[in-house]
């Protein structure tokens, strides 16, 4: 398939335009947690017939994103466009079967996402910030129906910032995926190899982040019930990742919720 034929530039404006509604869900309106990678990857992987690339994608970047939340001034990185931008990318670029090595350089390409999501992220809320001021120093009694005016016409900003950013990334990976796929057989063993300690590295970074006081209890029951899924009914690897990985991500939620 040619990489920029019709179906190819649809399927990544249709991408670029769900992507930016879910977006939307991260911060601006709903908050659903449909904007979450371990939900929209494994959406994503659905929606462009590769389900499992997704959930592993999802599973990684939800267990390395858990705990950075948009609280205050600090501005997190997008794990939203990261997560769609990895699927999509492993997808499109293996056409709806994405080999392991593909997936995990699709992930790889996620750190050089992360610096153009937080500035977008920046310039996007002191644009929003300055709607707010405009409204609070302007004249008229109504103050407060001119705030939610102007809260509800900074969704379209929000939403343009994600639609942008994946109509750069989506062509750029994709061209990086058709390059990668060109490498010897010996850079693709070790990308593979990256993507099966990936996990781990995700498990590690929640156990830090938890210090094992709340998410204990959750990790180490899911990792249980991976391990009797994987040693009783033979489990695909998928399955027991996902297990494992969601005990850690419900002890994130409880701790968040707690404090």
């Amino acid at each position: 398939m040619p990489m920029l034929d019709a179906h190819m530039v649809l399927a990544v404006m249709g991408i670029a335009l769900i992507g930016g509604i879910i977006g939307l869900d991260r911060t601006a309106v709903g908050q659903f947690m449909i904007s979450e990678p371990i939900v929209v990857a494994p959406l994503t992987g659905w929606m462009l017939g590769d389900p499992i690339a997704g959930a592993i994608i999802g599973v990684v970047l939800e267990l390395v994103w858990v705990l950075d939340i948009p609280i205050g001034a600090f501005v997190p990185a997008d794990a939203t466009i990261s997560a769609v931008s990895a699927t999509a990318i492993a997808a499109l670029g293996s056409m709806g079967n994405a080999s392991l090595p593909v997936i995990g350089f699709s992930i790889l390409l996620t750190a050089a996402m992360v610096p153009a999501t937080m500035r977008a992220d920046d310039i996007v809320r002191h644009w929003n910030s300055r709607l707010a001021d405009a409204v609070m120093t302007g004249p008229g009694p109504d103050t407060a129906r001119r705030l939610a005016c102007a809260h509800l016409s900074g969704l379209p900003i929000f939403f343009m910032k994600s639609f942008v950013l994946y109509l750069v990334f989506l062509p750029l990976g994709l061209a990086a995926v058709s390059a990668f796929n060109h490498l010897p057989e010996n850079v693709h063993r070790a990308m593979s190899l990256f993507v099966r300690l990936l996990p781990l590295v995700g498990v590690a970074l929640v156990v830090r982040k938890l210090s094992m006081k709340t998410g204990d209890f959750f990790l180490l029951s899911g990792f249980v019930i991976a391990a009797m899924a994987g040693q009783l009914f033979h489990a695909p690897a998928v399955i027991i990742i996902l297990l494992s990985v969601t005990g850690g991500w419900l002890g994130a939620r409880y701790r968040e919720q707690s404090s």
